[in-house]
């Protein structure tokens, strides 16, 4: 809590929580602690400086090793006397560099002492008024300026503080802000250490003050040689008022409270910046939801919080009039500063009402400044041609650093929590919005993907660090899009183009999809079930699918660096197709069959014979679901295509659900399984025995040796059991041609496969036939195999008797398990 601010020095807190890169040279943080004697004698040169009236280049060096362990430091009264002496002394010629030192110390004095004398207090004050403005007739040092500022707001900050010398330190600090704030704009160091300053003054001072230090606070960003508003400006601004909100509120200061109501929040002045009111306003709304109130105390902090709420949604609506193209947002950098702001201000403030205006701005600020990979492709396409790329890196890794960044998550949940109470029309813009995003994303990864790989792939990992991104911002918003419209009375067909749009917008952005993430899961299901149970929405969806030209085209090959683009090796298609098939698969039953063979086919065919398993396996196991559904389909050519690329590219397991899918679902008798048998048939004695002839020379033997041979028999085998009466005949015939012309060694496995097949079965139709089949293609195997032997044989002058005996006997044995 910003009431409970651990940092003695306000500064420091300010940079920690807003994350400000910068820091100034007194930062206690960069602080290095001298030992206790290096203390004790840096403020004995000090005085002995004073002593002997002169200021020589190690009493500056004592003064720079204080002012280094502020960390560690603690000024007394006596040392904050000798210091105040050391300033109003008219005896010793300071050196310029020393003043912000001798401030700073001062500054540690008010700080760190827990009841500094009123009367020191008061004396401070008058010495430093005295002296700061003929120093500043001279010197127009940046880090004097941010020491006065500072020390002025931390003295009228002090509660022993005189009235008097209240007024004098907020008119003197005033001053500075108004004649010096350039000195902000030409270093920007020094900015957290003056708004410390300003906030300090702010928990303290009187209502004249207060209106010029809040307008300074407010304006300043929007001055010519001011310095230029930022992000982390704006956090700091937002935990800034956080700061002060809190103090007023735990001192009850509520005269305060109403001024900087009126003048930051109710009235709009032209030269307040809209980005700085945004953080203001969140910072009221902070320090009110960690305040409690009650009685006349919570009638004003209610107005308050109304107000402030009121002034984000102004700068929010004057936003969405700014009229902006989405490809090329993000280029105003006065909007793009804002968005950055708003998001943020509603990320942290905690909770807000419910307003559309916060809902569109969160939405375009998550899609083009927390997630702008639009702006970011257009920049790596442009440095194809002008060869930036490691400008654009750097551009990159700053991005995934920046504050935004790692907060998208918390803003996509505000957004979420916006979008449930958000008018139809602002839903149906932001919904738009996210799904026309998908689509974006998608055309130009695929560019950049094909133009980056293998060339620049650190900076093609660093752009899809955001995309993951993006893709769980699309998958959160998505179920809550799920959760409030399939609950409603929304009507069915509207809730059908929905599920399209939301299933469509996954398949594009699934490359980026690398988690198990329940949200995509649970918005799947929901919307997979309103596909499946409406026609019209299944083919709306499928037709949504890329076409054959366009998946075998590639992308715009201008961009590809005059090299041939290769489908396969698309990986963003690749994923978004793979996508298709398998939610096609789930609802295959509402897909006519006009539709399937024009708008799925080809596609399914062609990455039949894709190269990576499981993009295969999904297109086999997608013809299963077809034929498996009573449908009409090409089967011949889905077996040519897979015989074509197996074993190199078709995966066995695949291919075989399709060929069991055609026995099992195909009308009895059909021609189509004769052709799948034929085929495999072919390509296993391909596999088998011819391959074998011509490499004799590398194959000793069958065992262990034709592993995709061995798949194909078994899956023939399996057959036996699963094709109609009518195909039985065929396959048993061309199996017995087949296996006869195997090698030994590979006639006693197939038959002793065939043998325990055929006993363990228990189909009394067909086990007949097959054991009367079965001997007899095991006595032609021995008459093959005795015949090539006895051939050997003669040809080696040997003789036969013995070999025949054997092998009868072994014939004798393995008819007998039958």
């Amino acid at each position: 809590m910003a009431k409970h601010v651990n940092a003695v020095f306000l500064e420091d807190w300010l940079k920690g929580i807003s994350g400000y890169g910068s820091s100034n040279t007194f930062s206690s943080k960069n602080s290095i602690a001298s030992s206790a004697r290096g203390i004790i004698q840096s403020w004995a040169e000090l005085r002995d400086s004073l002593k002997n009236e002169s200021f020589h280049s190690h009493h500056l060096q004592a003064l720079k090793s204080l002012v280094s362990s502020q960390a560690s430091l603690h000024v007394a009264d006596p040392q904050a006397k000798l210091v105040l002496s050391i300033v109003s002394s008219p005896k010793l010629s300071l050196p310029h560099e020393s003043y912000p030192l001798l401030l700073r110390l001062l500054y540690i004095w008010v700080r760190k002492s827990t009841r500094p004398s009123s009367a020191l207090i008061d004396s401070a004050v008058e010495i430093i008024s005295h002296n700061l403005s003929a120093l500043f007739d001279h010197n127009n040092s940046p880090y004097l300026f941010s020491e006065a500022v500072l020390l002025l707001g931390s003295l009228a900050f002090v509660r022993s503080v005189s009235e008097s010398s209240k007024r004098v330190c907020l008119e003197l600090l005033c001053r500075l802000l108004e004649e010096k704030y350039a000195l902000m704009g030409s270093f920007e160091g020094i900015v957290p250490d003056v708004l410390a300053g300003i906030g300090y003054a702010l928990s303290s001072s009187l209502s004249f003050h207060y209106v010029r230090t809040l307008a300074f606070l407010l304006g300043v960003w929007g001055e010519v040689d001011g310095p230029r508003g930022s992000l982390s400006h704006g956090l700091m601004i937002l935990h800034l008022v956080e700061w002060v909100m809190s103090h007023l509120f735990d001192f009850r200061s509520l005269d305060n409270v109403t001024v900087f109501s009126r003048e930051a929040l109710e009235a709009m002045k032209e030269k307040y910046v809209p980005f700085a009111l945004v953080m203001a306003a969140a910072g009221v709304l902070r320090a009110l939801n960690k305040s409690a109130a009650s009685g006349q105390r919570m009638d004003i902090l209610s107005r308050l919080r109304i107000s402030a709420e009121d002034r984000i949604e102004s700068v929010a609506r004057s936003l969405i009039s700014v009229p902006s193209d989405f490809a090329n947002s993000g280029k105003d950098l006065t909007v793009s500063l804002c968005l950055q702001c708003l998001s943020l201000a509603l990320a942290r403030c905690g909770p807000v009402s419910p307003r559309s205006p916060f809902f569109i701005c969160l939405a375009s600020a998550l899609l083009t400044e927390i997630c702008p990979l639009r702006q970011f492709y257009a920049k790596v396409l442009e440095s194809l041609h002008v060869n930036s790329g490691g400008l654009l890196h750097k551009e990159l890794k700053q991005h995934l650093e920046s504050v935004p960044f790692k907060e998208a998550g918390t803003i996509t949940s505000v957004l979420c929590n916006q979008y449930v109470s958000a008018n139809e029309e602002s839903q149906n813009i932001v919904e738009n919005l996210m799904w026309n995003y998908c689509h974006h994303i998608y055309a130009e990864h695929r560019k950049v993907a094909l133009a980056l790989r293998g060339e620049k792939d650190e900076l093609l990992v660093d752009l899809e660090r955001i995309a993951e991104s993006a893709f769980l911002m699309v998958v959160v918003f998505a179920l809550a899009v799920t959760k409030h419209k399939f609950n409603s009375k929304l009507n069915e067909e509207t809730k059908m183009d929905l599920s399209v749009q939301i299933l469509v917008a996954f398949s594009c952005l699934e490359y980026f999809r690398r988690i198990r993430l329940p949200e995509y899961m649970d918005t799947i299901r929901v919307v997979v079930v309103s596909i499946q149970e409406n026609d019209s929405a299944c083919v709306s969806f499928v037709e949504s699918m890329p076409t054959y030209i366009d998946l075998t085209k590639g992308p715009d090959l201008t961009l590809q660096r005059k090299t041939e683009y290769i489908w396969c090796k698309d990986e963003v298609q690749t994923a978004r197709i793979l996508f298709y098939l398998r939610v096609i698969a789930t609802c295959i039953e509402r897909l006519p069959s006009p539709v399937f063979g024009k708008a799925v086919a080809p596609t399914m065919f062609l990455y039949l014979g894709h190269p990576n398993g499981k993009v295969a396996r999904a297109s086999h196991s997608l013809f299963v679901s077809f034929v498996s559904s009573g449908k009409n389909s090409d089967q011949e050519e889905k077996m040519q295509r897979s015989l074509m690329g197996y074993p190199d590219i078709t995966p066995f397991e695949g291919m075989a659900s399709g060929v069991g899918a055609l026995a099992r679902h195909l009308p009895a008798g059909s021609p189509a399984i004769f052709y799948c048998i034929h085929s495999l048939v072919e390509k296993a004695k391909k596999l088998c025995i011819e391959d074998i002839a011509q490499e004799t020379h590398t194959r000793k033997n069958w065992q262990g040796e034709l592993e995709a041979c061995k798949k194909l028999l078994d899956l023939l085998l399996r057959l036996i059991s699963l094709v109609d009466i009518q195909v039985l005949p065929d396959l048993m015939k061309l199996l017995a041609q087949l296996i006869v012309q195997l090698p030994k060694d590979g006639q006693n496995m197939v038959l002793n496969d065939l043998y325990s097949l055929v006993a363990e079965s228990d189909d009394v139709t067909r086990k007949p036939t097959l054991v009367s089949w079965l001997q007899s293609l095991s006595y032609l195997c021995f008459q093959s195999s005795t015949e090539n032997l006895t051939s050997k044989r003669k040809e080696n002058g040997e003789k036969i008797s013995y070999v025949q005996r054997k092998d009868q006997v072994t014939h004798n044995i393995l008819n007998a398990r039958l």
